[in-house]
């Protein structure tokens, strides 16, 4: 059972307990005699259980970077937040969206249910949006094709060594959004050209020649979407033991 269908099952069978002491029980109580443990407990958690799942469900939701696909913008061991609110309003556990609140503007980062594997959250760059036709070709990415433009920060970088030393480090104008990126320019990886179906987006990790992202299974439907990645209100080195205090606070861009 996943995580936000054991929340619901949780307020649902409290609410219920709940209600029917409030109804039949109770009144039916001597004022001397104590509330049965299982009426106490739901009292007891019923509010708590509900607050985060309406925080997690409409709001904001944590979530643990697993992989180094999106280095150098995230790095293995940060806990951020999503923003649930910037793509609709979804029903926990049926994601049916019940409210539209935006779209995925070119170079968000975003948390979306992988298609081929939709128990699983994954976490990239949108690089094309509805309609778009994408090319990725010798390390730089074209969108309608317009070159997205690309400026060389840093060679041979050592990056946490997770990343082989002669990657670059690289600054791209993706829309509105500048970010960091890493290339190796040694690694070939599949090129090509793809346009992207109306209510689908076409999704990059920053690590570009370690990531599994669109150009591998194909494009994000937007049913798929969780939400707008925001913030890193955690960071946590497993190699040392130890947070990663530079990190805590910083916004992702």
């Amino acid at each position: 059972m996943s995580f936000p269908a054991l929340m619901v099952t949780l307020v649902v069978v409290t609410g219920i307990i709940w209600l029917i002491d409030s109804l039949f029980w109770a009144p039916k109580r001597r004022s001397e005699q104590k509330e049965p443990l299982a009426v106490e407990y739901a009292k007891s958690f019923f509010p708590i259980i509900l607050v985060v799942l309406v925080i997690r469900s409409f709001i904001a939701e944590p979530f643990r970077i697993p992989s180094a696909s999106m280095l150098p913008t995230l790095h293995i061991g940060d806990f951020i937040l999503v923003n649930k609110f910037s793509y609709g309003v979804r029903l926990p556990v049926l994601n049916t969206k019940v409210l539209s609140t935006g779209e995925p503007e070119r170079g968000d980062v975003v948390v979306f249910r992988y298609p081929k594997k939709p128990q699983l959250d994954y976490i990239k760059r949108v690089v094309g949006l509805p309609g778009d036709t994408v090319g990725y070709f010798n390390k730089t990415v074209y969108i309608n094709g317009q070159k997205i433009a690309q400026d060389i920060k840093e060679k041979d970088i050592d990056l946490l060594s997770l990343v082989p030393a002669r990657n670059e480090l690289r600054f791209e104008q993706l829309g509105d959004t500048g970010h960091d990126i890493l290339v190796d320019p040694e690694r070939r990886l599949i090129e090509g050209e793809a346009l992207v179906p109306e209510g689908e987006y076409f999704v990059m990790g920053d690590n570009r020649d370690n990531s599994n992202d669109s150009r591998f299974w194909g494009t994000v439907p937007e049913a798929n979407l969780v939400g707008q990645a925001f913030f890193i209100w955690m960071s946590w080195d497993w190699n040392t033991g130890g947070i990663v205090w530079d990190r805590l606070g910083n916004r992702i861009n």
